[in-house]
């Protein structure tokens, strides 16, 4: 038996009814099937929850999201990763992690793994465009966050700080 992970309950799901042309229907049901999925309503489900998540971006600037930046850029000689380094270091707070990886062709891709407030995200985006040798920039963004890393709360004292007093 396979369990089907994140499934709403059926007394929570709503029922959508909607026409399209012949040909964009054709297209999704051929998605569909490309992708392996049971039926239309999960590809369409996961297309609204990528536009809610960009609307969400473009419309409250102030609400933290997560998510992925991917940077492809050519280059020899480490130029445009040093600029990416140092343009990263100005956002310290916003990029969890990165992944570099070498290409074909004098090229690199580059996976950074940010949250941060959706102005930030875009700030960060904007800053990384600018560089001369990206060639493709991509923000891909949910609502849904990374757990605290640390606890704030409840720290143990600093043991000096205790002595002195």
């Amino acid at each position: 038996m396979v369990a089907r992970m994140n499934a709403p309950e059926p007394s929570r799901l709503a029922r959508l009814s909607m026409s399209l042309p012949a040909e964009l229907f054709r297209q999704l049901d051929v998605m569909v099937e490309e992708r392996g999925l049971p039926s239309r309503s999960q590809l369409i489900a996961e297309l609204i929850r990528h536009a809610l998540a960009e609307h969400e971006a473009l419309t409250r600037p102030e609400d933290m999201l997560a998510g992925t930046v991917t940077i492809v850029y050519s280059g020899s000689g480490g130029r445009v990763r040093q600029q990416l380094a140092e343009t990263q270091s100005d956002y310290l707070k916003e990029v969890i992690s990165s992944q570099h990886v070498f290409l074909e062709q004098d090229q690199s891709l580059e996976v950074l793994l940010v949250q941060g407030p959706a102005v930030r995200l875009k700030q960060l985006c904007d800053a990384l465009r600018t560089i001369r040798g990206v060639q493709q920039l991509q923000l891909v963004t949910t609502t849904a966050l990374l757990p605290p890393l640390h606890e704030q709360e409840g720290l143990v004292p600093d043991a000096g700080k205790e002595a002195a007093e």
